[in-house]
């Protein structure tokens, strides 16, 4: 059965520079991401909205008849052309097929050409209508905005339309100083200057943010579709980068060379996770980095090593995880590494205790499997830098270092400062944090020591130091009374004090690691009472139904603005990353057997994986609602979401 498509359902095309182009399957935009063309002028940051969507009208023996689509406030769709959408398939790239009343047929097509600031839509006829032997003629207008990605764009004075026109080529620079725009063509082109206004950003005004933009048309496109062997062209692109030239020719010729090319890219990527897992990984500077999600985030260091486990290793990208970590360690400073390297090329942050802790696994997974791998080889300076800065990391960790970072007499990791947020749990408003868990959180312990028995054959002072500290975990983490793990001792640095509040956080003692910290009935009960309050089919609850402060939804039915999502964010809120380490620690408690591995993958990963054919057209989204039906909500397409399902079922479930 083909799959139902809501009428927001979003497509994502990344071009591997940090750019991309995104909508939905019924054309109108709902987000202020929504773009043909969005473009990273210093790949991946710097992100430019330049091409915003094409209002297109076809016309036939019938008449003239809109494909397009667009919503205005106060909320009007106009025109509607999704009614006029007979088949949808983002496979391999976003293509519609469009059926009139006459019985016109005609195929749009929208693709990104890889290592490219650029985007390629194409139409062609299908078949005439009833009673039409002419074929047809198609008229586009650009929209166009030249802004900064997350801003939005009003009408004014200062913007531009004048045009350079050159051999099936136009080009506009909007504003002074912002990137120009080049449109390649296969037709006609009219100077036709005016403003649409009004266009409002559903998505946008559901989480409580402005959410009204004016865009800029700067004229017409006209072609003719006489036959079935025609084509119309469109190739939108940009000087940023400036070192990236499309093939040579006339326009036609080079929709088929881009054409040719990525689609034997994309058939050697295969199909499913494994070709949405291409969209993360991007370049920075003369190495690779993978941005966290679409269409807000860039890359980030916890989202990063957490990730790279299932993009890269699972499918083989080892060189390409050898650039990240090298890369990555160039920023460790004491003992650190940055959790997010801003868009504008600030200093990058250091906000994350864990950032370190899962680069070391990250770390010991790759070079675990480049020891291995018959096609490939490892710099033996890269492996001492990789395994120098694992080792950097956890003695800075040991003696004590920034964030109130530092071990204690028991062994154990304490973190934070104020009510600072270094977990991953990490929501702030207005400077505020969500969550702190300011003390011993679960996770960091099973990081912290899972790290020192990793990096003990590198530094063998770590192997006391991880003795005591699993001694203390599990003895100062258990739950009696609940059957489970505390998530976080010592809160706020009071020693004794426990939150006992139920998480998924200490499945990462069970499950997820390359050491089980937690085993036996113990490990068993924590599996089976996250399984009975934690587990959906989109992944697991941050907080348990029934703990103080949980919230069933990301977004109410009316909107919410960021202090409602964001209190939220963690508690309560589904985040599909977290299948992960839950459905290891399922399979290991039950002896990883092949049984178990077969069951786990049928009620777990399955319908995690069905959620990608109706709502993320192959990815995963960041997060969804906690109770049903599970709505996706956030970014539409994760990196961890994407990554840990291919672990699962690559390395975890595999056969």
């Amino acid at each position: 059965m083909a799959p139902v498509f809501g009428v927001d359902a979003e497509w994502l095309e990344a071009d591997g520079l940090g750019g991309f182009a995104s909508g939905t399957v019924a054309g109108s935009r709902t987000r202020r991401y929504h773009a043909l063309l969005l473009a990273a002028r210093t790949p991946p940051t710097e992100r430019f909205v330049l091409v915003n969507g094409l209002e297109v009208w076809i016309r036939t023996g019938g008449g003239e008849y809109p494909l397009s689509a667009h919503s205005y406030c106060p909320g009007v769709i106009h025109p509607a052309g999704f009614k006029w959408i007979e088949s949808f398939t983002s496979d391999p790239w976003p293509t519609w097929v469009y059926k009139l009343d006459d019985r016109t047929r005609v195929r749009q097509e929208i693709f990104v050409p890889h290592g490219h600031a650029a985007c390629v839509v194409t139409w062609r006829l299908l078949g005439a209508g009833l009673g039409s032997g002419r074929g047809a003629g198609l008229r586009v207008r650009p929209l166009l905005t030249v802004r900064d990605y997350h801003a939005l764009h009003r009408e004014n004075s200062q913007c531009s339309f004048h045009p350079e026109a050159g051999p099936e080529r136009i080009t506009w620079q909007p504003y002074w100083g912002a990137p120009r725009v080049t449109a390649r063509f296969n037709g006609t082109f009219s100077a036709k200057p005016d403003w649409y206004r009004g266009f409002l950003y559903s998505q946008e005004q559901a989480r409580g943010l402005d959410a009204v933009e004016d865009c800029a048309s700067p004229g017409e496109f006209g072609f003719a579709l006489e036959s079935p062997e025609d084509e119309a062209c469109l190739i939108f692109t940009t000087d940023t980068p400036p070192d990236r030239p499309l093939p040579g020719g006339s326009t036609p010729e080079v929709v088929r060379a881009l054409r040719e090319r990525e689609g034997s890219r994309r058939r050697a990527l295969g199909t499913g996770l494994s070709r949405a897992a291409d969209a993360y990984i991007v370049e920075r500077g003369i190495a690779s980095t993978i941005i966290a999600g679409y269409p807000w985030f860039t890359d980030w260091g916890r989202d990063t090593f957490l990730s790279m486990r299932g993009l890269c290793l699972a499918t083989g990208r080892l060189e390409t995880a050898r650039q990240i970590l090298v890369e990555w360690s160039r920023a460790q400073v004491e003992g650190l590494l940055p959790n997010r390297f801003p868009d504008a090329g600030e200093a990058p942050e250091f906000h994350s205790v864990d950032a370190a802790l899962w680069y070391v696994q990250a770390a010991h997974d790759f070079l675990a499997q480049a020891q291995t791998a018959a096609d490939f080889s490892l710099p033996p300076g890269d492996e001492k830098l990789i395994r120098r800065t694992c080792v950097r990391a956890l003695k800075a960790y040991g003696a004590g270092t920034r964030l109130g970072i530092g071990a204690d007499a028991d062994g154990l990791l304490r973190c934070g400062e104020g009510d600072s947020s270094l977990t991953w749990m990490d929501a702030r408003v207005n400077g505020q944090a969500i969550t702190p868990r300011v003390g011993k959180p679960v996770e960091i312990q099973a990081l912290w020591i899972n790290a020192l028995i990793l990096c003990t054959p590198d530094e063998h002072s770590f192997g006391p130091l991880a003795a005591r500290a699993l001694a203390s975990f599990t003895e100062r983490f258990w739950n009696r009374q609940r059957r489970c793990l505390f998530d976080v001792i010592d809160v706020d640095h009071r020693p004794g004090t426990t939150d006992d509040r139920l998480r998924p956080n200490q499945l990462l003692a069970v499950g997820g690691l390359t050491h089980q910290l937690f085993t036996g009935a113990q490990a068993r009960a924590i599996v089976d009472l996250c399984e009975r309050t934690l587990v959906t089919p989109m992944g697991l609850r941050t907080l348990a139904p029934g703990e103080a402060g949980y919230a069933a939804r990301y977004i109410g039915p009316g909107g919410s603005g960021q202090l409602e999502r964001d209190s939220a964010y963690h508690n309560g809120t589904v985040w599909p990353w977290l299948m992960g380490p839950f459905v290891e620690a399922w399979v290991r408690v039950r002896h990883n057997t092949h049984k178990a591995r077969r069951e786990a993958r049928a009620r777990f990963l399955q319908p995690l994986l069905d959620s990608t054919a109706a709502h993320g057209l192959g990815h995963i989204a960041e997060i969804a609602d906690a109770e049903e039906p599970f709505s996706p909500r956030g970014c539409p397409f994760q990196a961890w979401s994407v990554g840990e399902a291919l672990r699962l079922d690559r390395v975890v479930l595999a056969d």
